[in-house]
Order: structure tokens, then C-alpha cells, then sequence
């Protein structure tokens, strides 16, 4: 649901600004608003499920996400909307980092790989779903539908939390106040600059100050929790050589996909002339190769190991996003974007539940809320980043000729991301076979 959200209202986007007449800044600040709030609230929403417990943090999140849902399908202006979409990103802060660690709690062995996989297919496959759900929606009935989805969803996941889920233990302790408004501050100050520049390029004064802001912001994050007793974030997560290569290869990785998504989004409307619900059916192969590895790489993973799954993962993502950067007008469907898309959901299959268990791992059940916290954070950060730089490496994109000629930068640019992350895999990242 909640990865979901990222994706389901830009197919609805169009139908929203008819709707209450916003323009289109306005219109771009409606995703914005959730992005920011989510991404600035990613590591306070982990270490919270830490101090208050996990299942209770879980649950507040899924009903703040509901009531804000159900608010925003009635919104009758842009502000009301705007501040329902910040209120939905707010709540998946806190309900995305408990979630993934009430997985790697509730579990273990070869159970909690499985759950994982479950966990990394449905994030990984979210925003392609929600294209597919969004058009399906917008077309059947009405923009106001692609919130109210969410509301049966999550009253009954907000009932049956409860009583299905057992509690983990609090730490109890002094909460960590100078350490959560720095990291906050210093996360939303970074994904306002990534969507600044993603959207009016790296000359943007507002874009450059707010990078400038993040830097002072989550440096003086880091000499706030180097001095903290019981710290937001314990900075040893980000060290050792098999959980921090793992970090930044999230990060890599998931720039490179959502990066992807947006521009064949816009290939396959304005190029191929697909509707909202076509080509939101169009990522369906994707989509199915992802849940198949859910039944494959949990079996091959104790044999192979996470490092020989994450390389081979990396290179079938980058070999898709090769094939993408020659796209022409005449190549079609079957042509063009079938064959990658293969490639890069078995490549992200692969690739996202190594990570995550190899992340998991390597903490102890006290951390696992912190470093989930930070796993969503280099997830949804890598995604407002990818979208950026591959936005300005294509340039202008506003007609399907332009969209052509800046295709082959971007998907590049994607592959470029991809590399990098081979790169860590093969020389920086250690993890043990069991």
C-alpha cells in the first residue's frame, strides 16, 4: 500500500488538475508533498518503532495512512489535497521501517528469507502496480478512487494488527530529540533539492540551497549522535563490509529502476499513444518476473550466497537498461521495452532481497527498526535521486520527439547508477554464506 502510493496518483494526475483547477506546479507538488514527508520522517519512524514498540508503531502508521486517505479522496481544494498527501507520507514513515522489522523479528532462518523476499517483491513492484491500479481506476470511475483504495486496505490491517502481530520489546530510555529534528530537517532539506532540481535542473538556486542546507543539516546529524547516549540512529549501520556496500547498493539500484519507470511511463503514452490503464498493464511482465523470484531466490540463497544474487541481479538490470537507451519511435512493445522489462524485474528480484537480508542480518533484534529505518531511507531517497539526475541528463522532454532524443542519455545515466553498484558488490561488499 504504501509503495503503491508512490505511483497510483501520477497516472491520476491529469483527471486531479481538471478536477480542482491546479496548475502545474501545483500539480507536481502533490507527489512532492508525500515524498518529502516520507523521506524526511524515514529514520525518526524507524527509531520510534524501536522506543514505543514495533507492532504499535506499525499500527498508528497504517491508520494515520487510512484516515489520511479517506481525507484526501474528499479533498475539495489543492491545499486540502497537499496536506493529505503530506499527512499519507508522515504515516509511511513510521509504518514502512516497523513493518520491515517485524519481519526480521517474527521470524527466522529460512522463514524470515522468505518473508523477506515477500516484503522485497511487493516494495520493489509497488510502483509498477500502482500505475496499473492508478489507470484502472482513473478510467473506471474517478481520481478521488485512487485514495480510497487505501481505506479498506488499512482498516483491516489497522484491525488485525493487533491480534495477529506479537509486540517487541520497547527500549525504554531517554528519546533522542536533537538527534530526530537533524535528521528530519537534513532528510527533507535533501529530498526537496532532489525534486527541485529534478524538475527545473541543477541551476536552480532553491535546489542547490536546499543541498547546501542537508549538508550542514545531517553533518551536524552526525556530531549530534556521535555525543547522544541512546542515538536515533547508531552510526555504527553505516560501517562494515557487508552493511554499508549493501546500503549504497540499494540506493544505486532503485535510482537506476525508478529513474526508469518515469521515462517509460512517458514513452509509452506519448510515444506509443498507450492510455493510462494500457500502459500501466504494459509493466506487467516486470511486475510478474519480481513475484516469481519471491518462489526461486529464497532456495538458491543459502547455496549461492547474497553477493553472487546481488552481482547477477546488477547485471541483468544494467543489460536492460542498455537495451532501453537505443529505443526509437518504430521499435513498439514487443520490440522495444518487453525485453527489458524481463530483464530488470528478474534483475530486481534477485538483486533487493539479498540487500535487505544481508541489512537485517547483520544487526541484532534491538536495532533491527533503525536499520530498516535507514534501508527505506536509501530506498526512497535512491528513488527522488534517480528520477532527478535522469530527468537533467535527458534535458527537455515536454513533446515525444524530445522524449526520443533523451532517452538514450537517461537509460545511460541509469546503467550508470547499475555499474556503480556492480562495482561495490564486487570489490567492497562482504557477506557470510549463512
Amino acid at each position: 500500500m504504501i509503495a503503491l502510493d508512490t505511483s497510483i496518483v501520477t497516472i491520476a494526475l491529469p483527471q486531479v488538475r481538471d478536477g480542482l483547477g491546479l496548475s502545474t506546479g501545483g500539480l507536481a507538488w502533490i507527489q512532492n508533498s508525500y515524498m518529502l514527508a516520507f523521506g524526511g520522517l524515514l529514520l525518526l519512524g524507524g527509531r520510534a518503532g524501536d522506543v514505543f514498540g514495533r507492532r504499535r508503531t506499525f499500527t498508528a502508521g497504517v491508520a494515520l495512512f487510512t484516515l489520511a486517505s479517506l481525507i484526501g479522496g474528499f479533498a475539495t481544494s489543492g491545499w486540502f489535497l497537499l496536506a493529505a498527501r503530506a499527512a499519507q507520507g508522515a504515516a509511511a514513515a513510521f509504518a514502512a521501517p516497523s513493518a520491515m522489522a517485524l519481519i526480521a523479528t517474527s521470524f527466522e532462518g529460512r522463514a524470515r528469507v522468505r518473508a523477506l523476499s515477500v516484503f522485497s517483491a511487493v516494495s520493489g513492484a509497488g510502483a509498477a502496480i500502482g500505475m496499473i491500479v492508478g489507470g484502472a481506476l482513473t478510467e473506471a470511475g474517478s481520481w478521488r478512487w485512487v485514495f480510497f483504495v487505501n481505506v479498506p486496505v488499512g482498516a483491516v490491517l489497522a484491525l488485525l494488527a493487533p491480534r495477529v502481530l506479537a509486540e517487541t520489546g520497547r527500549r525504554p530510555g531517554r528519546f533522542d530529540i536533537a538527534g530526530a529534528l537533524a535528521s528530519t530537517a537534513g532528510m527533507t532539506a535533501l529530498v526537496y533539492g532532489l525534486i527541485r532540481v529534478g524538475t527545473d535542473g541543477w541551476r536552480d538556486d532553491r535546489g542547490l540551497a536546499a543541498f547546501g542546507a542537508a549538508a550542514v543539516l545531517l553533518a551536524l546529524f552526525v556530531w549530534v549522535e556521535r555525543r547522544a547516549r541512546q542515538p536515533i540512529m547508531p552510526l555504527w549501520l553505516l560501517t562494515g563490509r557487508d552493511r554499508a556496500p549493501s546500503y549504497l547498493s540499494l540506493l544505486l539500484v532503485v535510482a537506476a529502476m525508478f529513474g526508469a519507470f518515469f521515462f517509460l511511463t512517458q514513452y509509452l503514452q506519448q510515444v506509443l499513444g498507450y492510455g493510462p490503464l494500457r500502459a500501466g498493464a504494459a509493466f506487467l511482465p516486470m511486475v510478474g518476473l519480481q513475484f516469481a523470484a519471491v518462489r526461486i531466490v529464497p532456495r538458491v540463497l543459502p547455496r549461492l550466497g547474497a553477493r553472487v544474487l546481488i552481482i547477477g541481479g546488477a547485471v541483468l538490470i544494467g543489460a536492460g537498461l542498455l537495451w532501453l537507451s537505443r529505443l526509437t519511435a518504430g521499435d513498439g512493445y514487443a520490440g522495444g521495452v518487453l525485453v527489458p522489462f524481463m530483464l530488470m524485474g528478474a534483475g530486481a528480484g534477485m538483486t533487493i532481497l539479498p540487500l535487505n537480508v544481508t541489512i537485517l542480518a547483520s544487526v541484532g533484534p534491538e536495532h533491527s527498526g533503525a536499520a530498516a529505518g535507514v534501508a527505506q531511507a536509501m530506498l526512497w531517497s535512491g528513488a527522488s535521486l534517480g528520477s532527478a539526475v535522469m530527468v537533467t541528463a535527458a534535458g527537455s522532454a515536454g513533446t515525444a520527439p524530445d522524449l526520443l532524443r533523451g532517452l538514450e542519455a537517461a537509460f545511460l545515466t541509469g546503467a550508470a547508477f547499475v555499474a556503480a553498484a556492480l562495482l561495490v558488490a564486487l570489490l567492497v561488499l562482504r557477506v557470510e554464506r549463512t
